[in-house]
């Protein structure tokens, strides 16, 4: 299985197991000027970006660690865009991180990070 076609499965996964913890998706690789959100979801009042990393081994650390400074920059871009477009300022919103491991062939461990950081910047 190629690179894309892992990470596509994974986003699969990862939006079934929101939905499954009560998320309502709105948008699934919703692409933007400042680049992409992998899921865009409704949960209890909040809208919440999700980001989503899956590898198949603990080599290079837990995927959630690939979620750094610049990827962080580049989700916050995004779900700024988001929110002007759609009109939903004022909404209260979080960053979440859906992090997917387990070697190819066994069943793959799934985990939320709610609240996995924080809006650093402005609206500026």
């Amino acid at each position: 299985m190629d690179i894309k076609e892992f990470g596509r499965k994974g986003e699969e996964l990862a939006a079934k197991h929101l939905a499954g913890q009560g998320y309502r998706v709105l948008e699934k690789n919703y692409r933007t000027p400042a680049g992409e959100l992998d899921i865009v979801a409704e949960h209890k009042g909040t809208l919440v970006f999700v980001e989503v990393k899956a590898r198949h081994g603990d080599s290079y650390g837990p995927p959630e660690l690939a979620v750094n400074r610049h990827k962080r920059r580049q989700v916050e871009r995004a779900a700024l865009y988001y929110i002007m477009k759609s009109k939903k300022d004022g909404v209260p919103c979080r960053f979440d991180v859906v992090s997917i491991s387990g070697a190819e062939g066994t069943t793959p461990r799934v985990t939320v990070i709610r609240d996995a950081f924080e809006l650093s910047g402005g609206y500026g």
